[in-house]
């Protein structure tokens, strides 16, 4: 069986563990039935299983090559590629002044969903470009937005972000790229990015980079960034394209994983004659960046959960096929298929609980993006402009971290045959490695959730969330339903903890920051794990009540609260192990001098 976007889970999740309502209650969008966005949904998955899903493997073998200064990507790209655009997928969340769809942020991440799954070397290069398109609509001036904002929409034209240089990468305050002023409005932009995701590539007409550098008097550190667009091709003032910009692919990196996708090492300026224009104001590079990064790590959290979708969808297909020993306690008879076995069963359910666990926080996230800017109540889009910052770590790095044990014990449920490559499992495991590290490594979330959003109202952020999670665990007992009782009970002894930690990190940040620091990590995972099973648990009281009053879906709705029972027993638990470490970080990570390490 290949690879098939669950249309019905996500929107599910959309909807009841997400609360989709809150953004329907906003009245930006009219006539957003529930039908239509499961309309929506079943043409993104038809786009994604029979266009995309089948270059997933072709992308793996027969990667991105730089020819002649020319990148040429996986043969089917291309013909997918204008597929895509003229179906308007990238367009979804966009205004339609610039030819967008105006739908939520929170479809459109479903549809990413959708085609991450299926192929992510092929979305790894539209999720920038819409990440492009939202950094201009927020600071690009009238003359950028005439010439480039409609083909960046419709994906025409296609969109980068360059960040990194060989002595940058997670620390841009050491960013060497100049911008040099011409007199005229324009730059010369000198300088080498590495890491560029889709840098240059064969699919679209013309390729916009938004680009970090240096004005000449720019202050040092991060503070003297500024941001500028420089496209592979001139374009006039007509919007017409013209002659190539001094923009050189110099090669393109031998990756572990995602080999469709190219990331590039560009040179720009080699000749002296790179034009670029300024993005927003002078100096403010760095804040433009992060309107484009903070929307792609929700995006990159989703990315991560859809391939541990497509791992678990394979690994339950093979699981089911094939026939190895027989059940406890026969003693002859033929081999059964190994989904038989408990072990293998409750490897199984972890790939899915752990996957629908991190599209509903991701999900979640995005609805709260969508509310904060959408209501026109200001209090309203206050709190959600809140939920949205605490959730984007969680997204990001709770996400990806789980994708990578999704799609590692996707291998071991394949058994020897996951450790060789024809079978696939492995490609999963590959494609999804860089995914905790790009778009800011989850490290740098913790410290992000520890001190910026912690910092907000002395983890108001953080304890209005816990007072939501005791709330919906009081919901769970309430329903009398043995399994979910036992499921909230669970849930408000680890929301407890999660407020007891809270509670000792807020101090430690103002008192002894380097405690703090020590324990970002363990905190962001406790609280990743008690946000999952809060969602999973919205969704099955949900499924509760759902199945109360129409017989005729139980079957799914008892899935539904299976997976969260299942969650909330075995998964949750292991927010509990994380809660010693958040305060014993600072006496265990004490430096010890390095050869000490290796002796």
């Amino acid at each position: 069986m290949a690879y098939q976007f669950p249309v019905r889970d996500v929107h599910y999740l959309l909807n009841h563990a997400a609360d989709f309502d809150a953004v329907r209650e906003t009245g930006a969008f009219e006539d957003l039935s529930d039908d239509f966005v499961g309309a929506i949904l079943e043409e993104a998955g038809k786009f994604a299983n029979d266009i995309l899903a089948p270059l997933n493997w072709t992308s793996d073998q027969q990667g991105a090559r730089l020819e002649n200064g020319k990148v040429f990507t996986t043969p089917g790209f291309k013909e997918a590629y204008a597929q895509y655009v003229e179906a308007g997928w990238n367009s979804v969340a966009f205004p339609e002044e610039w030819g967008g769809q105006n739908m939520p942020n929170s479809v459109a991440l479903s549809v990413v969903d959708a085609m991450q799954g299926a192929c992510i070397s092929f979305a790894m290069g539209t999720m920038l470009t819409t990440a492009a398109v939202k950094a201009l609509l927020a600071f690009g001036d009238d003359e950028q937005k005439r010439l480039y904002l409609e083909k960046l929409v419709t994906a025409e034209w296609s969109g980068t972000m360059n960040l990194s240089e060989p002595q940058a990468g997670s620390d841009l305050a050491t960013i060497k790229t100049k911008a040099t002023p011409n007199g005229d409005g324009t730059y010369n932009i000198k300088g080498q990015k590495i890491w560029i995701s889709y840098g240059d590539h064969d699919m679209s007409d013309n390729i916009v980079h938004l680009v970090l550098a240096r004005l000449p008097d720019a202050p040092e550190g991060t503070r003297g960034i500024s941001m500028f667009l420089v496209p592979k091709f001139r374009v006039d003032s007509e919007g017409n394209i013209g002659q190539q910009n001094d923009v050189k692919i110099v090669s393109i990196e031998e990756k572990l994983g995602q080999h469709g996708s190219p990331t590039c090492v560009m040179a720009y300026g080699d000749n002296d004659e790179c034009i670029g224009t300024l993005v927003g104001k002078e100096n403010e590079g760095l804040r433009n960046m992060f309107v484009m990064m903070n929307a792609a790590r929700i995006d990159v959290g989703m990315q991560a959960a859809s391939v541990g979708e497509a791992a678990f969808q394979k690994s339950l297909e093979y699981a089911q096929d094939r026939p190895q020993g027989r059940e406890f306690g026969v003693k002859s008879g033929p081999a059964t298929a190994i989904w038989n076995h408990p072990d293998v069963r409750r490897n199984l359910y972890t790939m899915k609980a752990l996957t629908d666990a991190s599209k509903a926080i991701c999900l979640a996230n995005m609805v709260a993006y969508d509310v904060a800017r959408r209501s026109p109540d200001p209090e309203i889009a206050a709190k959600a402009k809140e939920r949205e910052e605490l959730l984007t770590p969680l997204s990001k790095a709770f996400s990806s971290d789980r994708a990578l044990e999704t799609t590692n014990i996707g291998i071991q449920i394949h058994g020897g045959m996951g450790f060789v490559e024809e079978t696939g499992a492995a490609q999963f495991f590959r494609d999804v490695r860089i995914c905790t590290i790009y778009e800011g490594t989850n490290g740098i979330q913790g410290i992000d959730l520890i001190g910026r959003k912690l910092g907000m109202g002395e983890g108001k952020l953080a304890y209005d969330l816990i007072e939501e999670m005791i709330e919906n665990a009081d919901a769970a007992i309430a329903t009398g339903d043995a399994d979910l009782a036992r499921a909230g009970e669970r849930m408000k002894l680890e929301a407890e903890s999660l407020r007891e930690n809270t509670a000792w990190m807020v101090t430690a940040m103002q008192t002894k920051p380097e405690a703090g620091l020590a324990g970002g990590t363990p905190f962001l995972e406790q609280f990743g794990y008690v946000a999952g099973g809060h969602y999973l648990l919205k969704a099955a009281i949900a499924s509760h009540g759902a199945k109360a009053a129409d017989a005729s879906q139980a079957d799914y709705h008892d899935s539904r609260m299976h997976i969260a029972s299942f969650y909330c027993d075995n998964l949750l638990p292991r927010a509990q192990g994380f809660a010693p470490a958040v305060r014993a970080g600072a006496e265990t990570v004490e430096p010890l001098e390095p050869t000490l390490l290796s002796a």
